[in-house]
């Protein structure tokens, strides 16, 4: 598990992350999805390590990262706070420049940095995902009934005590391809009160300030400048929800490319050879903007 990799808690400005670190060459920055932790990249950060210097946290309000203080407008739990994050982290292990790759709703986080940085990020990979923005436009009763929790978890209260009651009932139980000290990692989060509270702070702020952030993007024709990928899970709902996804991706960022992953939702975990195969072709392959 994360074999060579180095393990502390970095310090930025609000907030303290728990990260792994390791490997050689050009930087990368592997953000996870709801309710993972960093874990959910074991398979695939070694791999990747044989090219680039991978570095791996726990979100903001997610796993053994700090949580954000409550705020009406759940700035704290912000993309755009979140993004400020990864500039820092990366920052302080001395890269000022570097790729970004997230899924799920670290997806969400790595697009933001790059729309918010784009002088610090220079590939953006985002896995199973689009804007917030678009998904609630294309809100319709097929998304509500297959994406309900998205509505649940904006809820107050409710869907903590609801998770919390048997969290893993609600979460399903231990995932068959979790080894021991992934399912430790992931039982530890989805068990804790306050990293469960922090996962669906980050579902409220998508309905508030994120949500926000977007329109302004997109009235101010502002896109995604560095080359970005875009991968989906074949075996998941994104291309059967949204048809073309790559020609979504097109209206936000100024190069797209990419196609489908032959995994479920979780394909760092599922499908850890083909993601790394991907990544790695990507960011190889693509000159890095100067």
């Amino acid at each position: 598990m994360f074999a060579g990799f180095t393990h502390q808690k970095i310090a930025v400005t609000n907030a303290t992350l728990n990260v792994r670190y390791g490997g050689d060459g050009p930087p990368v920055l592997l953000l996870h999805g709801h309710p993972r932790t960093h874990m959910t990249w074991s398979k695939v950060a070694p791999l990747l390590a044989q090219h680039f210097t991978v570095v791996c946290p726990d979100l903001r309000g997610f796993g053994d990262s700090s949580k954000p203080a409550d705020t009406p407008d759940h700035a704290g739990s912000a993309k755009r706070a979140k993004a400020q994050d990864c500039i820092e982290l990366m920052q302080a292990l001395g890269f000022p420049r570097f790729a970004i790759a997230g899924h799920d709703r670290g997806s969400y986080t790595a697009y933001r940095a790059a729309l918010d940085h784009p002088q610090a990020i220079t590939h953006l990979a985002v896995l199973d995902c689009v804007p917030i923005l678009e998904a609630l436009e294309r809100c319709n009763e097929k998304f509500a009934r297959q994406w309900y929790h998205w509505f649940f978890f904006a809820q107050k209260a409710k869907p903590e005590r609801a998770i919390l009651a048997d969290p893993d009932a609600w979460y399903g139980g231990r995932p068959p391809q979790m080894n021991d000290e992934e399912y430790a990692d992931f039982h530890r989060a989805i068990h804790d009160p306050a990293t469960v509270h922090g996962m669906l702070e980050d579902y409220r702020a998508g309905f508030t300030l994120d949500r926000e952030h977007e329109a302004a993007d997109r009235a101010a024709g502002r896109r995604i400048l560095c080359p970005t990928l875009c991968l989906w899970s074949e075996h998941d709902d994104l291309a059967d929800l949204y048809g073309d996804v790559l020609a979504i991706w097109r209206t936000w960022a100024k190069e797209v490319q990419g196609g489908p992953i032959a995994s479920g939702h979780h394909m760092a975990e599922e499908a850890p050879q083909a993601l790394a195969q991907a990544l790695t072709a990507f960011l190889l392959e693509k000159e890095r903007p100067a």
